[in-house]
């Protein structure tokens, strides 16, 4: 039998360290407070607003669960309490897919459109502040430009 050689993991540097544990806080931080300011305003989730907006800019305002799933970087199973709870509020609405009977239709309803036409001011101005502000325009840039290839890495274009 032959023995598997076992590489050493590739260890962060120092500043690779320094920067993972920057992108973790900042990323729990800001998740925190852009999910405070939605549900205190407008008594919506983080998950629900996706899932509005995703909804808000497709055809017709509808998508196949599959494709909100994905878009909305969700679980299925997940998605499918999410726009149950949804649905119960009058926000979206599902229906059979008339293409083929297995699929499933989320639609955003008129509330729907109302609730998302509310919460966007008041949540982009959030981002605005929390994001965006602190950053001159080349590390917004220099920061976009990084994010679409770690993106680009995961399998996202």
């Amino acid at each position: 039998m032959v023995a598997e050689r076992v590489s050493e993991p590739r260890w962060l540097t120092a500043p690779e360290q320094r920067v993972w544990r920057a992108y973790l806080d900042v990323s729990r931080l800001l998740d925190e407070r852009l999910g405070r300011q939605l549900t205190e305003d407008n008594g919506l989730s983080s998950p629900e607003y996706e899932i509005l907006v995703q909804l808000s800019e497709a055809p017709e305002r509808m998508l196949r669960m599959s494709e909100l799933a994905q878009r909305a970087v969700n679980s299925r199973s997940r998605l499918t309490h999410t726009v149950g709870r949804m649905e119960q509020r009058g926000l979206v609405r599902r229906e059979p897919c008339p293409d083929d009977g297995r699929g499933v239709l989320c639609l955003l309803t008129e509330e729907g459109l109302a609730a998302i036409v509310d919460a966007a001011p008041g949540h982009v101005e959030e981002v605005r502040t929390s994001f965006f502000d602190p950053l001159t325009q080349a590390e917004v840039q220099a920061l976009g430009e990084a994010l679409t290839k770690i993106r680009t890495q995961l399998g996202r274009p």
